[in-house]
């Protein structure tokens, strides 16, 4: 029997609907440094903008027929590629109100999926989190929500040298946790820390900060600049581009269900004071035109995986 699932960024509401904060509970952090070299001084980005790189040409979406088994359809998951680029980590996510806490491999050269049990504590089930691949330690898993409950809490996970799974870590919250949050938004920066931006919880409230986390130190630090910033904001894209700089875009804010701005953080020696946010100039993407999808529904409850490819990118 062929199951399948949809590479594709489903549209959930960070909606206003008062809930209470409680705090997420979970082991405590084991004692003792994570093995890892110290964090380099923060990019100072660039005053020019990169040159433009080639366009490719138009793709074609495929759909990608999985033989045996594969996760339930869901929504609100992670979906994480390793650092040798071979192996996507899918972690989480829901289906209505089934909250999930499953971890999952898909093998990109052979379209296999693989469930993956790891003994100890983990990350409770949860949606909207954030999740990313760090050089040289694993896949780490931040924030998220689960019912009534928000997230503060970072978790890492590093695969052994035989490729087995290895175990949950959950990090000490040096400096402060952020405030527990769904729907932010996270990259490695050049730094090698891990950035997160903006974000909603309880009570329709949404943020406008930026905090990044150091793996050698273990604390969160702020790096939110005091001058402009982008508005409040959740369900939003960010990425860190090839001159250093965090791009972040879109979203949806009190009124507005649906944001075209984008904006780009320049990052300074000196930490939040001379971190700089710049907007973007031009026309922004035609959001309706974008969200134009008849089948959409009806591939999130189907659980389909499609693949974008095209041409390669030119020098």
């Amino acid at each position: 029997m062929f199951r399948g699932l949809a590479v594709a960024a489903l549209l959930a509401a960070c909606s206003n609907q008062a809930a209470p904060l409680t705090s997420p509970t979970g082991a405590a952090a084991p004692s003792g440094p994570i093995p890892t070299t110290a964090s380099a001084a923060p990019s100072t980005g660039s005053s020019t903008p990169a040159p433009a790189a080639t366009q490719p040409s138009r793709g074609a979406w495929t759909r990608v027929e999985v033989a045996d088994a594969a996760p339930d359809p869901r929504e609100d998951h992670t979906w994480t590629v390793d650092g040798a680029g071979g192996t996507a980590w899918l972690f989480g996510g829901r289906d209505g109100g089934t909250v999930f806490d499953d971890l999952w491999t898909f093998d990109l050269g052979t379209d296999a999926w693989t469930r993956v049990d790891v003994a100890g504590d983990a990350p409770a089930a949860r949606f909207g989190h954030e999740a990313a691949w760090v050089p040289g330690l694993g896949l780490v898993v931040f924030g998220g929500q689960a019912g009534s409950t928000f997230f503060d809490d970072l978790w890492l996970l590093t695969p052994d040298a035989g490729g087995a799974p290895g175990s949950w870590r959950l990090l000490p919250p040096g400096g402060g946790a952020p405030i527990a949050r769904y729907g932010s938004c996270s990259g490695i920066g050049p730094d090698g820390r891990f950035w997160i931006s903006h974000g909603f919880t309880s009570d329709g409230v949404r943020f406008a900060d930026t905090l990044a986390y150091d793996f050698a130190a273990e604390a969160w630090s702020d790096q939110a600049p005091a001058a402009d910033r982008p508005v409040e904001r959740c369900l939003h894209a960010c990425w860190w581009t090839s001159d250093g700089r965090l791009a972040l875009y879109g979203g949806q804010t009190t009124g507005v269900p649906a944001l075209g701005d984008l904006w780009f953080l320049t990052p300074g020696f000196g930490g939040a004071p001379t971190n700089t946010w710049s907007e973007a100039p031009g026309q922004a993407p035609d959001a309706a035109a974008a969200a134009g999808d008849p089948d959409r529904a009806g591939r999130a409850a189907r659980g389909d995986l499609r693949v974008a490819r095209g041409p390669a990118r030119g020098p």
